[in-house]
């Protein structure tokens, strides 16, 4: 503020110099006079650029430090967005936050910063005289319509513009994750297509952003151009009537703060594209990590010994009322495993989901040691949960990285998880060992061995709870007994395992089973009892059948 404040009481040296030379100079005749009030306007013309390069440091800084609070929960945000399967709708936040962070050490930001001390250089032309004060507050009447106007005729087509960049974007992104089957069958040309419709509707709407914002900046500066002559066309006119003092030096002078009157908002309306897209942004991100701000902290827990309860669990598809699973209740303690069978769809997967946290329950909770896996802090739990998806995800570091969950690795942990799933020699023969890349997506390794990796990152830390989602699916023969042996430590040290499967031998080491169909508990219970069941229900006659 008080930098704000010595920047606009230094702007006004130019008006007070006038002044000085056609009081003092003209009259007295003096050069040394001339040449004092010379070197003082020099000096204040310095003091100004510096205090101006000031003010848009600490901007910046100020833009620094919120960054480093931001960007944090907006990254969260934008992980649970995913998860949600709002991902789309929040596309760009990362370009919301980077163009607000630049808007607040913008020459927009400072002008608006300027527009109080602007109404104190209008109160400073009422004293002059209340017609300049008067004339000054009409334009500046006259520029906020123009900004409200401008701004009501491109904020649709900005909010338009975003969304559609976002689209483009998605799909751009989509297809070059798929870029091997996209092209294997030819498919290029198509997408292309597609991608540049999408880019063409962003583009139509940007444009007609820039359109309104272009009729806004130009009727602006006509304004600012047309009052500089008519503010001094005004002070003349006091002057031939004696309301200013005869010399003109008061006429000039209103003219110059007149001007500087006007000058942050003439700005503002100039840059108003960017003021608009700083102001749609700001809601974007107000909307996806506002509630996240006042958030309270969970209180922390203490390492989960792996009892796992399940008490009527619904889960609906995220963002819809479509139920995946209804109904689900069963009880699993340390050392136990359960191993899950069911169709395709049946709803192995949304289980396997809501185990670990990753979508809400509509109805009912899932509870580990007691405590709602959804509400508990994720970073605390993390350790303590071993997943491995359908769909392997490796990420773009090394085998110890990945392994390590990207974490500061524990290479006791790091080479007791590798060895549990037989990939030891595999790495030791590795010209980099654990330090080799796996590339984008693990694309530098085959199928088998990516399922490994996941799997070994499932179990890093000996963690309480595994839920594993179809492990052996691309395992070989060697890998499956890997697997076996994974599974059967896990259980002798304690660890609650989930397991979905579909191959046979795993339920070997399954101590319950739980079936799904459509979504709902077809049967739960040990797992030699629900077979028996199963075997006397398949060999029970079926309705109406005639016996022999």
């Amino acid at each position: 503020m008080y930098f704000g404040a010595l920047t606009n009481l230094l702007a006004l040296m130019p008006s007070v110099y006038m002044l000085e030379v056609y009081g003092r100079v003209v009259s007295s005749r003096s050069h040394i006079t001339l040449g004092m009030f010379t070197l003082l306007v020099i000096a204040a013309y310095i003091w100004l650029e510096v205090l101006e390069w000031l003010r848009s440091e600490m901007l910046r800084q100020t833009a620094a430090q919120l960054d480093s609070k931001i960007a944090p929960v907006l990254f969260g945000k934008l992980f649970d967005a995913h998860l949600l399967r709002q991902g789309t709708r929040h596309a760009g936040a990362n370009q919301d936050w980077a163009l607000l962070r630049s808007f607040l050490a913008s020459p927009a930001m400072v002008a608006a910063l300027d527009v109080p001390y602007a109404l104190a250089v209008i109160l400073i032309l009422f004293l002059i005289n209340p017609w300049l004060g008067f004339a000054s507050v009409c334009v500046a009447a006259l520029l906020a319509l123009v900004g409200w106007l401008t701004d009501m005729g491109i904020r649709g087509h900005l909010a338009e513009a975003a969304r559609k960049s976002g689209l483009a974007q998605n799909f751009a992104v989509g297809a070059m994750r798929q870029s091997e089957v996209i092209t294997a069958m030819g498919m290029q040309g198509d997408l292309y297509a597609i991608w540049k419709e999408k880019q063409d509707a962003f583009l139509l709407a940007q444009a007609r952003a820039s359109d309104h914002a272009g009729s806004g900046a130009a009727a602006s500066k006509f304004i600012q151009t047309l009052q500089a002559s008519l503010m001094l066309g005004l002070g003349c006119w006091l002057t031939l009537n004696g309301s200013l003092e005869p010399s003109g030096s008061m006429m000039i002078v209103g003219s110059i703060l007149g001007g500087r009157a006007i000058a942050p908002i003439s700005q503002i309306i100039a840059q108003w594209r960017q003021v608009a897209q700083a102001k749609g942004a700001w809601g974007r991100l107000d909307e996806l990590i506002g509630p996240h701000i006042n958030r309270q902290v969970p209180m922390p827990l203490p390492a989960p010994s792996g009892a796992l309860t399940v008490q009527s669990l619904t889960v609906n598809a995220p963002g819809t009322q479509h139920t995946l699973l209804r109904g689900i209740q069963f009880h699993l303690n340390p050392g136990e495993m359960v191993a899950v069978l069911g169709a395709s769809g049946a709803g192995k997967t949304c289980l396997s989901r809501a185990l670990v946290g990753i979508w809400a329950a509509a109805s009912g909770k899932v509870r580990l040691d007691g405590a709602d896996v959804f509400a508990w802090d994720k970073a605390q739990l993390g350790p303590s949960v071993g997943y491995l998806p359908q769909g392997i995800e490796l990420f773009d570091g090394t085998l110890a990285d990945n392994i390590g969950r990207f974490g500061a690795t524990d290479s006791t942990k790091l080479r007791a998880a590798t060895q549990a799933v037989g990939l030891d020699n595999f790495i030791a023969g590795l010209p980099n060992g654990y330090e080799t890349a796996v590339g984008m997506d693990g694309a530098n390794l085959s199928g088998g061995i990516r399922q490994r990796i996941g799997l070994a990152r499932a179990l890093y830390g000996d963690p309480a709870l595994l839920v594993l989602d179809e492990p052996n699916s691309s395992l070989d023969g060697d890998g499956d007994k890997c697997l076996m042996d994974a599974l059967a430590n896990a259980k002798a040290r304690g660890a609650a395992l989930v397991v979905v499967t579909h191959r046979p031998q795993i339920l070997e080491l399954a101590d319950k089973l739980l079936i799904l169909r459509d979504g709902q508990m077809q049967a739960f219970g040990p797992r030699d009892q629900v077979v028996a069941a199963l075997k006397q229900a398949i060999a029970k006659p079926r309705s109406g059948e005639v016996t022999q």
